[in-house]
């Protein structure tokens, strides 16, 4: 089997991909923009070859780089970045090697385009916030009397909470469009819940090989705009509705042979035509693993491997590794340098290295979102698990 990963540097962990992957006798082939010599050890060891382009984003280079591989090492079975940035490019390239084992490009709408995602929800029976696509002013506030302030603008298709914005006035919305970037936009009613994520590896008939679920507290938009802490975690278990909710999602958009991570919020109070407190109702979708070290915390809270059963599920279409009955929460915490804490790090360290899993610097690309120092923990319960939240992040 030859399988060409995309971009397998970053982050940096997703050498545990290609790993995987080797060990079971795929011929990983790597392309990215990195020069070798930076590549980890543990990246160069997981790769059959690699080949560097000087621009990801020009795609004549990237086609070449896959045709290089074609034609040395035969047809290509799989190609995956597992990236957000990279999926319509990857569908791309599917199409025109003819790759049947992902989406192609007359498919990667509907995974992409915010507005595109909700006659998918529809079709499973999954409630969704009410949108209107922002073409003017007039329309924005037509929309704006239907469901009243504050809105939630964000572009149609884009990455986490970039250029997402909360909007509660009608000054608010007149300084958006004086200030809007020229990308179409999509203006949702605002939801009072909070965000959790039902996260799976699916075969290729869409049926679960793995399930876990994390909770988001605050908003990634706020987390974003107002450059508060990072702080989430993994559950031991997912929520049995949003189980259900999130099995109905991977069938209605009719998801093969993949690792996804949908978003949904959970109503904070019942809201009329989405449902009662506590239902879950649909957000987003993302037809690659969770952003960052989440898929390690997945590892953490359930003692498991997910990168070995998404190679499972490449090479065999199952999953081969036992259910290991030990979960609990796994907590992130990214703190900002911006900001002066009580306890140092050298106190966190000393007080949780017992649980402590990752420790970690965030790169500069990643910290808007993340933090800029980030620390991992397993927590054995609730308690454990607030007593580390209020300790990290208290501020002076």
């Amino acid at each position: 089997m030859n399988f060409i990963f995309i971009s397998p540097n970053f982050p940096h962990t997703y050498w545990n991909f290609c790993d995987r992957l080797q060990k079971r006798g795929v011929n990983v082939l790597a392309i990215g923009d990195a020069p070798y010599e930076s590549l980890s050890h543990e990246l160069k060891a997981s790769v059959k070859e690699y080949y560097r382009v000087s621009d990801m984003e020009n795609y004549d280079q990237m086609y070449r780089a896959v045709a290089y591989y074609a034609h040395h090492y035969g047809r290509i079975d799989f190609l995956e970045s597992n990236n957000e940035y990279w999926l319509e490019q990857d569908a791309r390239l599917r199409t025109d090697f003819n790759i049947r084992t992902g989406v192609g490009e007359d498919g990667i709408w509907a995974f992409k385009s915010k507005a595109e995602m909700k006659k998918y929800y529809a079709e499973g029976g999954i409630p969704t916030a009410r949108q209107h696509k922002v073409w003017d002013f007039d329309g924005a506030k037509e929309f704006i009397s239907m469901v009243g302030y504050p809105v939630i603008v964000k572009p149609e298709v884009g990455v986490g909470a970039e250029a997402t914005y909360k909007l509660e006035s009608e000054e608010d919305l007149r300084n958006f469009f004086t200030t809007k970037p020229d990308v179409p936009y999509v203006m949702e009613e605002f939801i009072f819940g909070d965000i959790y994520s039902y996260d799976a590896i699916v075969d290729s008939d869409g049926n679960p090989l793995f399930e876990s679920s994390a909770h988001f507290p605050p908003s990634v938009m706020d987390i974003v705009n107002k450059q508060l802490d990072m702080v989430y975690y993994v559950l031991p278990d997912v929520p049995e509705q949003l189980r259900k909710r999130g099995r109905a999602t991977v069938k209605a958009f009719g998801v093969k042979s993949r690792f996804v991570h949908f978003e949904f919020f959970r109503l904070q109070k019942a809201k009329k035509g989405l449902g009662k407190k506590g239902d879950f109702i649909g957000l987003e979708v993302n037809m690659r693993p969770a952003g960052g070290y989440t898929p390690d915390m997945m590892d953490y809270a359930h003692s498991t491997d997910v990168y070995s059963i998404w190679a499972d599920m490449v090479t065999a279409d199952t999953r081969l590794l036992p259910e290991s009955g030990d979960d609990h929460f796994c907590l992130y915490y990214g703190r900002r340098d911006s900001t002066s804490y009580v306890h140092s790090h050298e106190e966190i360290l000393s007080r949780y290295s017992p649980v402590m899993a990752m420790c970690e610097r965030i790169p500069d690309v990643l910290s808007p979102d993340m933090g800029n120092q980030m620390y991992t923990l397993h927590a054995r319960d609730e308690q454990q698990l607030e007593e580390m939240i209020s300790f990290i992040g208290e501020k002076k």
